[in-house]
C-alpha cells in the first residue's frame, strides 16, 4: 500500500478492499440464470422473536419499576460495546486502518463479547467479503434482496453457497495471526455466556436490582437496540441519502444513521475509501468512533492511522460522485 508518512493514502486504488464491480456484474449476470431456493433456519427465527420479545418487555421494566441506575448501565455499556463493532471489530481488525497498542486490542476484544455478533474473525470474513462483493450473491446481507433481508432477515436464513466461497478467497491471515482473537474465536460461546452473567450481576450487587430486571434490561433490551443500530448500517446506510464519492455503487452518505452508528452510515465515503480510520472526510462530524480512536492516539495506545490525501478524495467528488457535496474536501 503506497502510504504517505503522514498516514495520508495516495490514491483510492491503495484500498485493498475497494469494491470489485466487474465481479459483481459478472456474478450478478450468472445468478439471474439460475434460481436458488433459500432455507430458513427456523431456530433462528426462533430466537429473534424471543429476543425481541425480551426486550419489549425490558423496555415496559424499564419504564415502570426498574432502578434508572440500570438503564444508565446498560447505555454505558452499548456505548462501549458499540464501539467495540465500529472502532474494533470494523475500522481495526476488518480494514486495519491503523494500529493499537496490546491492551487496547484486549479491552476492544472484551467488549466484543457483549454484542453477541459472532467473533471478530468471522464477522470480518463476512464484511471483508460484503465490500468486495457488495450487492452480489457474495455479499451476506445484499441490499438488492430487500431491505428487511438486509437489515436482518440475512441472519435467519442459511448461507448462500457464494458467500461461503467468496469468503474463503479473502485473506484472513492478519487475523488467525492474533492470539486475543484465536482464543475469542475458541471460547467464543462460553464468553458470551459469561458476560450475560456479569452484565446481569452487576445492578443486582451495586444497587439491590432484580435478577429478573437486570436480565431482561442490561442484557436483553441493551443488546436488541444495540443490534438494530449495526443492521441499519447494513439496511439504511444503503438506501436512504446521499452520493457523493460514487454513484455506482449502494452505499449512501446519511448523517442522521451516522449519529446513531458512530460515524458508520458515512457510507458512501466509507465503501469508497475503506482503509481510511475515520470513514468520512468530516473527522469527528457525527463520528465518536474518530473521536475515540483519535483520543487514544493522543494517548499514544494508537498510531499509523490511514486517512485518504485531500488531493484523492476532491479528485473522486470530481469524477465520480452526485455532487451533493462541495468539491473541496472537509
Amino acid at each position: 500500500m503506497t502510504v504517505y508518512e503522514k498516514g495520508e493514502i495516495a490514491d483510492e486504488r491503495d484500498c485493498y478492499l475497494a469494491v470489485e464491480l466487474k465481479e459483481i456484474e459478472q456474478m450478478n449476470e450468472e445468478a439471474a440464470k439460475k434460481q436458488y431456493k433459500w432455507e430458513i433456519i427456523w431456530e433462528k427465527v426462533a430466537l429473534q422473536i424471543a429476543i425481541h420479545l425480551g426486550a419489549l418487555y425490558g423496555l415496559y421494566l424499564t419504564l415502570t419499576v426498574a432502578n434508572p441506575k440500570t438503564f444508565i448501565w446498560g447505555f454505558l455499556v452499548s456505548i462501549w460495546a458499540g464501539n467495540s463493532i465500529t472502532a474494533g471489530a470494523h475500522r481495526l481488525w476488518t480494514h486495519k486502518s491503523y494500529k493499537v497498542s496490546y491492551d487496547w486490542r484486549h479491552a476492544a476484544g472484551v467488549a466484543r463479547y457483549c454484542v453477541f455478533e459472532g467473533d471478530v474473525i468471522d464477522w470480518s470474513r463476512d464484511h471483508r467479503t460484503h465490500h468486495k462483493w457488495s450487492d452480489s450473491d457474495a455479499d451476506p446481507h445484499n441490499i438488492n434482496r430487500g431491505f428487511f433481508f438486509s437489515h436482518m432477515g440475512w441472519l435467519m436464513l442459511r448461507k448462500h453457497p457464494k458467500v461461503k466461497e467468496m469468503g474463503s478467497k479473502v485473506d484472513m491471515s492478519d487475523l488467525y495471526a492474533d492470539p486475543i482473537l484465536r482464543f475469542q474465536q475458541k471460547y467464543y460461546g462460553r464468553l458470551v455466556m459469561l458476560t450475560i452473567l456479569i452484565l446481569t450481576a452487576v445492578p443486582h450487587y451495586y444497587w439491590g436490582e432484580t435478577i429478573w430486571n437486570s436480565f431482561f434490561i442490561a442484557a436483553v433490551l441493551r443488546l436488541v437496540v444495540q443490534l438494530h443500530g449495526t443492521w441499519a448500517i447494513n439496511s439504511f446506510a444503503h438506501t436512504v441519502g446521499w452520493k457523493p464519492f460514487d454513484t455506482k455503487i449502494t452505499a449512501v452518505d446519511s448523517f442522521f444513521v451516522s449519529l446513531f452508528t458512530n460515524g458508520e452510515a458515512w457510507h458512501n465515503y466509507h465503501h469508497t475509501f475503506p482503509q481510511d480510520y475515520r470513514t468520512s472526510e468530516y473527522m469527528w462530524k457525527a463520528n465518536t468512533s474518530a473521536m475515540m480512536i483519535d483520543f487514544f492516539a493522543y494517548m499514544g495506545w494508537v498510531w499509523d492511522r490511514k486517512s485518504m490525501s485531500k488531493e484523492a478524495i476532491e479528485r473522486q467528488k470530481m469524477h465520480k460522485g452526485d455532487h451533493s457535496r462541495h468539491l473541496t474536501a472537509a
